[in-house]
């Protein structure tokens, strides 16, 4: 399923029947959400927030790796990020279209990294049609 969805996201192109696909999508973000409750809701330490955010991304998180809470994002599967990274507090993560982050890279609070947009089309066949994603890259030793 989510590989499915991830190469949909990354080429655009659509595997399987539409409908179902939609489906695939909005299962990863409720299982998302209640993730996010997790790390959201309670106190954790640096490794245990390092530990959830592993478990949400489906990758390791690199050394050095530093968060302020709250933090937000609706897919959460397609976020990658380097070694040495601080995110701060009140970040949105909107991350179909693919976010990367390289070492050495800080953001600051209530930063906003939206890959998706939408086309203002009210006679677009289907939802599929007028999505439009990109990725975004914050490259190495940037704030």
């Amino acid at each position: 399923m989510l590989k499915r969805v991830l190469k949909y996201f990354n080429t655009g192109v659509l595997t399987c029947d539409e409908k179902e696909l939609d489906a695939d999508i909005w299962k990863i973000c409720k299982e998302t959400q209640k993730k996010l409750v997790k790390l959201n809701t309670v106190y954790h330490s640096d490794e245990e927030i390092s530990a959830i955010m592993s478990d949400i991304i489906g990758e390791p998180m690199g050394e050095k790796f530093r968060m302020f809470l709250p933090f937000y994002s609706d897919f959460e599967r397609n976020i990658h990020i380097g070694e040495n990274v601080f995110i701060n507090s009140g970040c949105h993560f909107q991350d179909q279209g693919g976010i990367y982050i390289g070492d050495d890279v800080l953001i600051g609070h209530n930063v906003v990294l939206a890959t998706v947009n939408h086309e203002i089309d009210n006679y677009a066949v289907s939802r599929r049609q007028c999505v439009d994603g990109e990725h975004i890259k914050a490259r190495h030793t940037i704030y």
